[in-house]
């Protein structure tokens, strides 16, 4: 069987992406699979060979910024209405893992432990990152569609 996570960019372009909220100019706006953070989501290229901002041309690289700028928006408006606790974005390129460009969005909460909340969410225990209770899932169904909306009300 095909798992669409071993293609993210391909399915999405297939339709076949149950993680993608919107298209955008230059990509794709994803939930994440995992939720500690409720509402983090992700920018992906739509070339999957694009593995660099730089190797985009310049409209391009200015486009792709541009919907990261707009996810970035949509996450930070969606979390603030639906969680007082809501702080900020933070906006990640990084690439170590997955090689295709994407731009991870994190929204950061009051009421992260305060050992964590100043630092990277890289620094979070793993548990965060595999453990079911974290797992997207239909109770994310809410951000999820609020992010969606502020995405689709908030058009380029």
């Amino acid at each position: 069987m095909n798992d669409w996570r071993n293609d993210r960019i391909g399915s999405a372009l297939r339709g076949a992406n149950p993680t993608v909220m919107c298209r955008l100019t230059a990509g794709f706006a994803v939930i994440g699979d995992t939720q500690f953070l409720p509402g983090y989501s992700l920018l992906l290229t739509d070339d999957p060979a694009v593995q660099r901002l730089s190797e985009l041309s310049r409209p391009q690289r200015a486009a792709f910024l541009a919907d990261m700028d707009r996810l970035g928006e949509a996450v930070e408006r969606a979390c603030a209405r639906l969680d007082p606790a809501f702080r900020r974005v933070n906006l990640e390129i990084l690439g170590n893992t997955d090689a295709f460009l994407h731009v991870h969005v994190w929204p950061r909460f009051d009421w992260e432990p305060d050992d964590l909340v100043g630092g990277p969410v890289w620094v979070y225990p793993p548990d965060r990152w595999t453990h079911e209770r974290y797992a997207l899932g239909a109770r994310h169904d809410q951000i999820r569609q609020a992010i969606t909306d502020e995405l689709r009300t908030r058009s380029a």
